[in-house]
């Protein structure tokens, strides 16, 4: 091709909107689609992760602040724990496991009726949890009224099949097959107590100012394993169900504020007489420690 005057003067409109053309399209797709290739990358893929419509997009993002004062530290005091012997340590630790090793995931409940005051307690066991500089971002909503149960259930359902049938994978269909789920939860008005786990995003001050939280996800994450636990140690049994992007509508449904996002869906009570559950087996101690 002859680069010569004429040309480029023939045709220098053509190759300004070419130019043009070729550093706009370059901005966009930095501009629309770089921050979501970056955390695409960035995170292991999660098939779940991926279909979830309600992803935080500021996750510990928080708001940028000083330093803390001295006066604003928070007042440390001495700790005693109780030491026990050896013996006696290896002896709590095994019947720690061996209760904890009879937990089952369950989808069979009874609607034997179960004290509000045991439920409150779970929760505050729950609660002792430890979280990111003490924020504590956790909402624990408990809905023991059959009507809501009920709403709940239906949200729930709903969004369940659009998600067995269309959002996710044949092959993730498939690998729930063999532990009989479906999108259908029959439980959810059975059981005595749903327990809505609610992540708060950030906090909100006395005064409305927005308080930063860190490592929210993580800090319930934990405390529900204690929940789990203490599920466990009070003779009761539940599921940890996730209600995949039925979030806002139960979120809406329960008057939950706006910097809070569900995450769990824990029913519990005792299971029902003729409950079974899959014959599963855990993995090895040596399969998941590695000592080095």
């Amino acid at each position: 091709m002859d680069f010569s005057a004429p040309f480029l003067t023939n045709y220098w409109p053509h190759l300004l909107a070419a130019f043009i053309g070729y550093f706009t399209i370059k901005f966009l797709a930095r501009s629309l689609f770089g921050i979501e290739i970056t955390r695409r990358f960035s995170h292991e893929y999660d098939p779940a992760r991926q279909l979830d419509l309600e992803r935080d997009e500021d996750e510990n993002q928080g708001v940028s602040g000083g330093p803390q004062s001295f006066e604003d530290m928070t007042e440390h005091i001495p700790y005693r724990l109780k030491k026990y012997t050896e013996k006696e340590t290896f002896r709590r630790a095994v019947e720690f496991y061996r209760m904890m090793d009879e937990r089952r995931t369950v989808r069979h409940f009874s609607d034997d009726a179960v004290p509000l005051g045991v439920v409150q307690t779970l929760i505050k066991t729950a609660g002792t949890s430890p979280s990111g500089a003490h924020t504590q971002p956790w909402t624990y909503v408990v809905v023991q009224d059959f009507n809501l149960k009920c709403q709940i259930r239906k949200i729930v359902e709903e969004e369940e099949e659009i998600n067995y049938r269309k959002r996710m994978s044949a092959t993730w269909v498939k690998d729930l097959e063999k532990l009989r789920t479906t999108w259908e939860k029959p439980y959810l008005d059975v059981a005595p107590y749903l327990i809505m786990v609610f992540k708060q995003a950030y906090g909100v001050g006395p005064n409305g100012e927005r308080i930063n939280h860190y490592y929210s996800e993580i800090s319930i994450s934990i405390s529900v394993g204690i929940l789990l636990a203490a599920i466990q140690n009070a003779g009761l049994v539940t599921v940890t169900s996730t209600p995949l992007n039925a979030g806002p509508a139960l979120r809406t449904l329960l008057g939950r504020p706006v910097n809070e996002k569900l995450l769990l869906l824990l029913p519990i009570g005792y299971p029902a007489h003729n409950a079974t559950v899959p014959d599963l087996q855990r993995r090895d101690i040596k399969d998941i420690m590695v000592l080095m």
